[in-house]
């Protein structure tokens, strides 16, 4: 995942009260990364963390951002992997039949790479970005990647269809 997709871009230092609502959540997102285990990495001139899950099924990196200016807050869980191109016609659908019905968050394709990542989102305007806010978009991201990662692999690399996945 490149920088400029995290949308996170710090461009400089926000004056005194511009953002500042957008600046807590940053502040509140470390505090519940670093006190929960995380130990998460500040990615340079963004305002996001990186940091890894190890799950069942295979270890994931994942990025946590604030827009500070739009005071949204993204978490994605990117497989370990990248999807080969002439398998990514074929992992679009099995991501496509995974994100029906999804009720938090959705899988995405980059088809330039192969990078497959699930993402999820909240728009906290007007709110504090609380540790049960920021709970309730990782865990639920990364227990979804986890869970569906394996199919995925069989689509990319065992030659299984998407339906029989």
């Amino acid at each position: 995942m490149d920088n400029t997709s995290l949308n996170g871009r710090a461009e400089g230092a926000a004056p005194e009260g511009e953002h500042a609502n957008g600046l807590r959540a940053y502040a509140a997102l470390g505090r519940y990364l670093s006190a929960d285990g995380w130990f998460p990495q500040p990615v340079e001139d963004t305002y996001s963390y990186r940091m890894f899950y190890s799950g069942e099924s295979g270890e994931l990196r994942c990025y946590a951002i604030v827009r500070v200016d739009l005071e949204q807050f993204l978490f994605y869980a990117v497989a370990g992997v990248r999807v080969p191109e002439e398998r990514r016609l074929a992992a679009a659908e099995f991501i496509t039949r995974a994100n029906y019905g999804m009720r938090i968050g959705n899988f995405e394709m980059d088809f330039r790479d192969g990078e497959v990542r699930y993402k999820s989102s909240l728009d906290f305007e007007g709110e504090l970005l609380s540790d049960n806010l920021i709970r309730n978009a990782i865990y639920p991201a990364v227990r979804i990647m986890d869970e569906y990662l394996p199919g995925l692999m069989k689509v990319a690399f065992g030659g299984k269809s998407p339906e029989e996945a």
